[in-house]
């Protein structure tokens, strides 16, 4: 039987900015592109397959993309015309979203499927750090409109038996995310929000829910999460480690704010 994997939420940057030129500092995101480097070595074991539910796309229901061979969606504008050319051929799994809906069905939340949904940036810009070679199959799932954490953790709670079956799950957002506040002026912000975050994640998991649960009620929570897409990816990540405990990974300061990453569960590598 396959041990479990740990669960994961991340920060996947600014568009596709690991490759590119950044202006103004060419090392603004050295450190995250380390961290997403050595996520496998956390993992330990080969994922069979991995989940992702990034912070761009959300429907009326979880929906979970089915495509054998998913496109990429270039979701970000504005950026040199190389970062629109860049390739992650990772495969789908239909088999794998079928048992994702089943799972999700069992628990009582409808789901549905779309056939030809590609992988945003929310995908293939942090995979192409992690498993550069995109060789283990890739199965994407939405987020909900309305972004009820609780229907979000459930989401995740139904999903943790994959987790046993050799199938890694992540959440892919940032833990700061409002587009107008990438500033000095909202570092202090985006540090009480971070701890505050920290301390919920870090909580047993009776009192790690109800935190998330409710997580605008947060030191400076409209300031770093305004429109909380990037957020939410977490919720799932949070319901799918169960009973494990949820810790730091990283932490850095981003164009001029905190942004952090936080695993779920026993790690292979812990340094």
């Amino acid at each position: 039987m396959t041990s479990r994997l740990p669960a994961f939420y991340i920060p996947h940057g600014g568009g596709p900015c690991f490759f590119m030129d950044w202006p103004g500092d060419p090392h603004m995101w050295d450190r995250m592109a380390e961290f997403l480097r050595k996520l496998p070595h956390h993992v330990g074991a080969r994922p069979k397959a991995i989940v992702v539910i990034s912070g761009h796309w959300t429907e009326d229901r979880f929906t979970v993309m089915t495509g054998e061979q998913p496109p990429l969606l270039y979701d970000y504008h504005g950026f040199p015309p190389h970062t629109y050319e860049l390739t992650y051929p990772a495969a789908g799994s239909p088999e794998l979203a079928q048992r994702i809906v089943a799972l999700l069905e069992v628990a009582g939340i409808e789901a549905g499927t779309d056939a030809q949904r590609g992988y945003d940036h929310g995908v293939f810009i942090p995979f192409k750090l992690i498993y550069p070679d995109a060789d283990i199959p890739v199965v994407q799932l939405s987020m909900k409109i309305g972004y009820d954490p609780e229907e979000h953790l459930a989401a995740g709670r139904a999903l943790q038996p994959l987790r046993d079956e050799g199938v890694l799950i992540v959440g892919s957002g940032m833990s700061f995310h409002n587009m107008r506040g990438f500033s000095t002026a909202f570092h202090d912000a985006s540090q009480r929000f971070d701890h505050w975050l920290d301390a919920a994640i870090s909580a047993p998991v009776t009192q790690r829910e109800t935190l998330l649960r409710q997580w605008q009620a947060a030191p400076d929570a409209k300031l770093t999460q305004p429109y909380p897409d990037h957020l939410l990816p977490l919720m799932v990540a949070a319901g799918a480690a169960g009973s494990d405990s949820g810790h730091k990974l990283y932490e850095d300061a981003v164009m001029n704010v905190v942004v952090s990453g936080w695993a779920f569960g026993e790690l292979a590598d812990t340094d």
